[in-house]
């Protein structure tokens, strides 16, 4: 688990342009095969700006696997502290009354499926 937070975390601080990963999308358009290939060689992201402004990221699959999944593990980090914050307050209920409430809903709202 930590290890994909690391790699993310890796990922990101690769994130870190220099003014050599940045091109205008015309140099892009004009010579796209070039890009691809040092992305995928680099595994280093790619900027790529219209009229001098950032306006999308190129990422190799693998890098973006990673970012992704770094994410992800990131929210679910972030929602277990949430929660543990919420029980260390009392605002928790007991499993069997969440069970049996949801149990009562499902035959309220289904009453032929149940």
């Amino acid at each position: 688990m930590y290890k994909q937070l690391i790699n993310c975390l890796l990922i990101v601080g690769a994130a870190m342009y220099t003014t050599s990963d940045i091109y205008p999308v015309s140099d892009f358009n004009r010579k796209s095969a070039e890009h691809i290939k040092r992305i995928q060689e680099t595994k280093a992201p790619e900027v790529l700006t219209v009229n001098g402004k950032a306006a999308v990221v190129l990422l190799d699959p693998e890098s973006y696997d990673q970012l992704a999944q770094g994410a992800e593990l990131l929210r679910t980090l972030d929602n277990i502290r949430l929660a543990k914050a919420e029980h260390d307050a009392g605002k928790s209920k007991p499993i069997e009354q969440v069970f049996s409430e949801l149990s009562a809903e499902l035959k309220a709202r289904y009453p032929n499926d149940l």
